[in-house]
């Protein structure tokens, strides 16, 4: 391959990378796909289009789709193929999430994930439909920053996200759940 064949496709690539930096997810606008580690990669196909390739977190995401519209339209202006392809394997987990990511939930008033999961495949997947009442993280409230929270419902404004309350302050809010 010719040095000015590689020099254009790297530019291609980093454009198409600082594109998608612009594209948030759409159920949390404060961050971004690439910062909650959606994003696994960006590649030039032969044929000199894009591809681009995102693990939801989870796979039942009812966002996935306004995703994909999202990655596709701002890749647009690049003019090639854009291609988007959903990896479910190994599966996302909130430790792929970058510490901005974190900072940004926090500040949007969701609570981020409490505890490092440890990757995705080292970990034996294995499901589980009761929680295990010795395992119970502190999540601390992320407007006064108390620790003295309860669970109100294992599920939130979305499925990957708890619903808490701060005994505190008294105020709801999201927990991003570990996993």
């Amino acid at each position: 391959m010719s040095t000015s064949v590689t020099a254009d496709m790297e530019t291609r690539l980093a454009r198409a990378t600082r594109l998608l930096a612009t594209v948030t997810d759409p159920e949390i606008p404060v961050v971004s796909l690439d910062e909650m580690g959606i994003v696994r990669g960006v590649f030039e196909e032969a044929d000199g289009g894009i591809r681009v390739v995102i693990t939801p977190t989870y796979s039942g995401c009812p966002a996935m789709t306004q995703i994909e519209d999202d990655i596709r339209a701002v890749l647009q202006p690049l003019g090639q193929m854009i291609t988007v392809e959903t990896q479910l394997s190994p599966a996302w987990t909130t430790d792929w999430m970058t510490s901005t990511a974190k900072e940004k939930l926090r500040a949007y008033g969701i609570a981020p994930p409490s505890r490092v999961c440890g990757s995705a495949a080292e970990q034996p997947q294995v499901m589980q439909f009761i929680r295990d009442a010795a395992v119970v993280d502190a999540v601390d409230c992320p407007h006064c920053g108390s620790a003295q929270t309860v669970e109100a419902s294992h599920f939130g404004s979305t499925p990957c996200k708890a619903l808490y309350k701060c005994l505190s302050c008294q105020e709801p809010f999201d927990y991003f759940k570990p996993f």
